[in-house]
């Protein structure tokens, strides 16, 4: 994706654009930075100096345009100093099929992203990401998949963040295919109806909320994890709500990007409350012509009335090496802390 500066028409970062000044924050220091709405997020973290720690904190409100942390930033952290999540707002509204006027073609799901997070060691605390494209309001776009954040880092930690949008909401990816990035997300809310958790990264989720908007016909995940990778999507002590009908929304189905064969994507759901919305005989769904029972899909001790148990069910025989200490340690050990 093109990398974008979005400037606010009134702020300290559109003054910076047309003097060429370096912005002006509501704060800066030597190892962070305060932003307020009005300022552009992007210019904050175009400041930020390369290859070493530096926080941005954001106060209350909503900032406006797509951001995107490049490879160059390692360490950053964003802080929204509200009192809840939804006192910080990061908000673009781009889907795959928006025309992009600077390459005559559409911005693809990847182009889509309100956050785009390649950086290594990133932190992202108490605020929220929204992708707010309006389906309904633009009948004449074809490709509704519509990002709120993507990652490609590795070692990244999201902290009390919510994730809105519908359709591919929240893409955990990696450079490449055979390159493991990881991901831990901690007391998150992630909204969506059709794969909304998807992509070839590890990714745990502790404590989380997974939401499925009302649609006919929905999927919460679509992992791609690569065969090589033993450590997928993990979801532990999860809560699966949504506002879709009773049996009507499935756990996952494998993604093949490419028709790759070695996307043999692995979801597992573990002591995690399941609602009425998900199917309870066949929660897992092929995807094309690949089939489910060929990808890395299991439960273990779930509850409430989505959750249940039959053949199309895999259980895990033992939970040993299904945590998140054993999903995230990679060959460095990493185990990350959350406040």
């Amino acid at each position: 994706m093109r990398r974008r500066t979005i400037f606010t028409a009134t702020g300290a970062g559109a003054l910076a654009a047309l003097t060429g000044a370096p912005p002006a924050f509501a704060a800066a220091g030597r190892d962070g930075l305060t932003v307020a709405p009005g300022d552009s997020l992007q210019a904050a973290v175009d400041a930020a100096p390369p290859g070493r720690p530096f926080t941005i904190r954001l106060r209350p409100g909503t900032y406006r345009g797509q951001v995107v942390i490049p490879a160059d930033r390692p360490g950053l952290t964003l802080i929204g100093l509200g009192r809840r999540p939804a006192d910080v707002l990061v908000v673009d509204d781009r889907a795959n099929g928006t025309p992009n006027p600077a390459t005559g073609g559409t911005w693809g799901t990847s182009g889509s992203a309100s956050v785009t997070i390649s950086a290594d060691d990133v932190t992202v605390r108490n605020l929220t990401v929204v992708n707010a494209f309006d389906e309904a309001a633009h009948p004449e776009i074809s490709g509704h998949q519509a990002v709120a954040v993507l990652t490609r880092g590795d070692r990244l930690v999201f902290a009390r963040v919510a994730f809105l949008a519908n359709q591919d909401t929240l893409y955990v990816n990696s450079p490449a295919a055979t390159t493991i990035s990881r991901a831990y997300f901690r007391d998150c809310y992630v909204e969506g109806d059709v794969d909304f958790i998807f992509g070839r990264a590890t990714a745990v989720f502790d404590r989380c909320r997974i939401h499925s908007l009302n649609r006919r016909l929905g999927y919460v995940t679509a992992a791609s994890t690569d065969a090589g990778n033993p450590h997928g999507q993990l979801f532990t002590h999860c809560r699966f709500t949504g506002d879709a009908p009773a049996g009507t929304v499935y756990l996952g189905r494998p993604w093949h990007p490419g028709n790759d064969p070695n996307a043999i994507g692995q979801t597992i759901i573990r002591d995690s409350w399941l609602g009425a919305h998900i199917r309870p005989g066949t929660p897992w769904s092929d995807f094309g012509t690949w089939p489910w029972t060929e990808a890395r899909y299991a439960e273990w001790c779930n509850l409430g009335p989505g959750a249940g148990r039959g053949p199309a069910r895999p259980q895990l025989t033992s939970p040993h090496g299904y945590d998140a200490r054993t999903f995230l340690a990679g060959a460095d050990g990493w185990h990350p802390r959350t406040p």
